[in-house]
């Protein structure tokens, strides 16, 4: 694929722009946005995503086009997934409705972090290593089995998210009350630290678990970097709204878990076998290529998709009878002095 460095620019730029111009909007306003401000916003965010792949599709060909699709999808899915995770702790931490948007924006910023290192790193190991699809493939299947797993025993209890925020909350001398962004201030005469560093370091240790199952799955569908960074970026954008806009409602998607673990598993069989198709191991077939079948973009973005829209499907009409849970409200812990700590 050949982009110009007009494209990489204007890529990173826009999206350096739209950051800043969130995080100005919101350090002028921190409020719960209204739900007709999500809706508008992740209309905008879909329709650009949507845009840029066919705008992709045409001048850079079909199959970059419907690799980006495939790429997007999958991110989005398994960044939408983390949303699962974002509630548990702005809910288990009780941040304040108001400043949510600033903890989002931060997770979002650093979740872009993560995600752009684990890029550069990625890609240098596949430009070097052939052999690391075997490692990346084997990762994702892995992945899958542990998703599946969780699954059927039912476990949701979050034990990495669980044990750093005690491990932070044990070694950081914290306040009791939240202010914004604001990481420190006085309290009773002593300096300590504002809850919000804690949310923070949470959201980070839960971005940087996530980079390390997204990236490998992206790099399953194309190992274009220009595409695996659009994905991610597109698949970001609009997170903060989608929050806000479903709440508790993503709570309803039952078998995202079961849909997301047969799609890295897809993408990790995937990779193996393109690894066996460029194989250079000499333990294996003598270190020549292996004589096996390829799967195709398209036939990638049709398993994806479908996958997604059953998952889904399956799911509203397996909660069709539960009431509809919202991110429940915390008015009372904006007071000064409310004990946010359990």
């Amino acid at each position: 694929m050949d982009v110009t460095t007009i494209e990489w620019t204007l890529t990173i730029a826009v999206t350096v722009g739209v950051l800043l111009f969130d995080v100005v909007v919101i350090a002028r306003d921190p409020r719960e946005p209204t739900l007709k401000e999500c809706a508008i916003a992740l209309v905008f965010y879909i329709g650009a995503a949507v845009a840029f792949g066919v705008w992709t599709l045409v001048h850079h060909g079909h199959d970059y086009g419907v690799q980006f699709f495939a790429g997007w999808l999958t991110e989005y899915s398994l960044s939408a997934d983390n949303l699962f995770v974002f509630i548990v702790l702005m809910t288990t931490l009780k941040v304040p409705r108001r400043y949510q948007q600033e903890a989002l924006l931060v997770g979002i910023i650093l979740a872009l972090v993560f995600r752009g290192v684990f890029i550069a790193l990625g890609y240098t190991l596949i430009d070097t290593f052939s052999f690391v699809f075997y490692v990346f493939g084997a990762f994702l299947v892995y992945t899958a089995a542990k998703l599946l797993g969780d699954y059927a025993r039912d476990e949701d209890d979050h034990a990495e998210e669980s044990r750093i925020v005690r491990f932070a909350q044990q070694r950081l001398r914290t306040g009791t009350r939240y202010e914004g962004l604001r990481l420190w201030y006085h309290e009773n005469g002593a300096r300590v630290f504002s809850p919000i560093l804690i949310v923070i370091v949470a959201l980070g240790f839960t971005d940087l678990l996530f980079a390390l199952d997204s990236i490998p799955a992206i790099f399953g569908i194309t190992q274009e970097p220009y595409l695996v960074l659009a994905a991610n970026v597109f698949a970001l954008m609009g997170l903060r709204q989608l929050y806000f806009l479903l709440g508790g409602l993503l709570k309803r998607l039952v078998y995202l878990s079961l849909g997301l673990s047969f799609i890295l598993a897809f993408i990790g069989v995937k990779l193996v076998l393109h690894a066996l198709h460029e194989n250079e191991l000499p333990f294996v077939n003598g270190g020549e290529p292996v004589d096996v079948p390829e799967i195709s973009s398209l036939l990638s973005l049709a398993v994806i998709l479908t996958t997604l829209v059953v998952t889904t499907v399956a799911s509203l009409l397996r909660t069709s009878g539960m009431p509809a849970e919202v991110v429940p409200s915390d008015d009372l812990d904006e007071t000064p002095g409310s004990d946010w700590r359990h």
